[in-house]
């Protein structure tokens, strides 16, 4: 089987250190098996999208030497294949609406904070409208129905996760109240559709892995194999951004393109060699070794 991995940014703004990481570490993953490398904008959260920000990130990975196999998939141009998945799930009862407020599922679970960086469930989902709607109330979202049970998966950089999603985070959201698909859904089909046999990526999306595992085995879909890398933080001991880690193009003179690499392959725990980007990339896809790789988050 031809392994097959992915880079799948938010054109949120530019390339920035920690994505420059994880993009090196899926395309070194993916080339050093002789397997194929895609790119994938993950675009679907509208009112974040930076116009152009999407050609500026395709322009810096060229520049760093890290070539995609095939077309760029963008996912605001696949609604139809969400709208199937979806229509899947709630044939067989995996899906129902919800007329929930983030305020409402925060009182009912008791937590103070309802804010997540995924899909906007900071609370775990207490089940409210599991057995419907209630009279004179409109549905805002959609919610998967999690099956019960513990999610175990083999991290090749973390090790054994397990995870109950029904305690953990409960019935999560799959088509948020405005429209858009969510994140957790849009990614499985994605991954399913495009042959992905391998996902390598930061770890901050690590939380996010049981749920989509959850949607794949629901859905009848493959589960590739997960590889989370290590979040690089800033001075301030905070997961980088796209302030303060960004790569701007115009800065990219071939001096600092190298440098960077080499920055980017050592928190990764691999050797960097001198000489152009493309040569610096085939030497550590030669000599990669995934063992190196640290778990822990990796301070500048």
């Amino acid at each position: 089987m031809t392994v097959r991995g992915r880079f799948a940014p938010s054109p949120t703004g530019p390339l920035h250190l920690g994505s420059l990481v994880a993009a090196v570490g899926s395309w070194l993953s993916a080339r050093s098996a002789g397997g194929e490398w895609l790119v994938r904008m993950e675009d679907l959260d509208g009112p974040r999208v930076v116009p152009g920000a999407a050609d500026e990130i395709l322009r810096a990975l060229e520049r760093y030497g890290l070539v995609w196999d095939g077309d760029v998939v963008v996912q605001s141009e696949r609604t139809g294949l969400y709208e199937e998945a979806l229509a899947r799930l709630r044939v067989a009862g995996l899906a129902y609406d919800c007329g929930c407020t983030r305020a409402e599922v925060a009182r009912a679970a008791g937590a103070p904070d309802v804010s997540d960086p995924v899909d906007g469930a900071g609370a775990v989902y207490a089940g409210t409208c599991r057995g419907g709607l209630a009279p004179g109330r409109a549905a805002r979202a959609v919610r998967f129905r999690v099956p019960d049970g513990t999610i175990v998966f083999e991290d090749r950089v973390r090790g054994r996760i397990e995870e109950e999603v029904s305690r953990s985070v409960g019935d999560f959201v799959v088509r948020r109240a405005d429209g858009p698909f969510a994140y957790q859904l849009a990614v499985v089909v994605d991954d399913a559709e495009q042959g992905v046999t391998e996902v390598v990526r930061g770890g901050d999306l690590l939380s996010s892995t049981a749920r989509q595992i959850a949607l794949q085995r629901s859905l009848g879909l493959p589960t590739p194999a997960y590889a989370h890398l290590p979040l690089v933080l800033g001075s301030d001991g905070k997961k980088l951004g796209k302030r303060d880690g960004a790569l701007p193009l115009e800065r990219l003179d071939e001096k600092r393109v190298r440098e960077t690499l080499a920055l980017a392959l050592r928190l990764l725990g691999q050797e960097a060699i001198e000489g152009t980007a493309p040569e610096m990339l085939s030497a550590a896809a030669r000599a990669f070794d995934a063992g190196r790789i640290p778990a822990g988050p990796l301070s500048l």
